[in-house]
């Protein structure tokens, strides 16, 4: 597994933020039973910079806290049966691994650790959580997971919260 992590803000945080990326990286793969090795980016930012990312992408002049951009399309959420292939379908899917390290590349995470820090107070619990909360959030999405219904909402919420009392983060 590769978690390509870029920490592109001043903001300082005081604990090993690598480890909690990783590991949330690695047990929501776990967790959905992502059959491949798989790569991830994750880029630590500020407000300035995701609110410009935020206007470019979505077309929202506001930051927000985490940004998704997932590279796969799921057929089903978590299904990674698509990438099975057969002749027809393999120069596509060989698309979503890495020639280098043959590793599924699942997409990019951009975090505004200003987010991280206002939530953490507001919501009353650690910025470490705030953090490892916001990348299971994201690595639903990369998985395929939305939150635009309720249904969906329910089923992504429980997934990322599985995921973070599977690691004992919890508020």
């Amino acid at each position: 597994m590769t978690v390509n992590i870029e920490y592109e803000t001043e903001r300082k945080l005081d604990f090993d933020y690598e480890q909690v990326i990783n590991s949330v990286v690695e047990t929501s793969c776990d967790y959905v039973k992502c059959p491949y090795e798989a790569e991830v980016s994750v880029t630590l930012t500020d407000n300035g910079t995701i609110q410009e990312i935020n206007k470019e992408f979505r077309q929202i002049d506001n930051p927000t806290d985490v940004l998704s951009f997932p590279l796969l399309d799921y057929d089903i959420p978590g299904d990674f049966s698509f990438l099975d292939g057969n002749d027809d379908s393999e120069m596509i899917i060989s698309e979503y691994f890495n020639p280098d390290s043959g590793e599924l590349m699942l997409g990019d995470i951009i975090i505004s650790l200003d987010k991280v820090m206002e939530q953490a107070e507001k919501y009353g619990h650690s910025s470490r959580r705030e953090l490892a909360f916001l990348v299971a959030h994201s690595m639903m999405h990369l998985f395929g997971y939305d939150h635009m219904e309720s249904t969906e909402a329910e089923v992504m919420e429980k997934k990322q919260e599985d995921v973070l009392q599977i690691l004992g983060i919890t508020r």
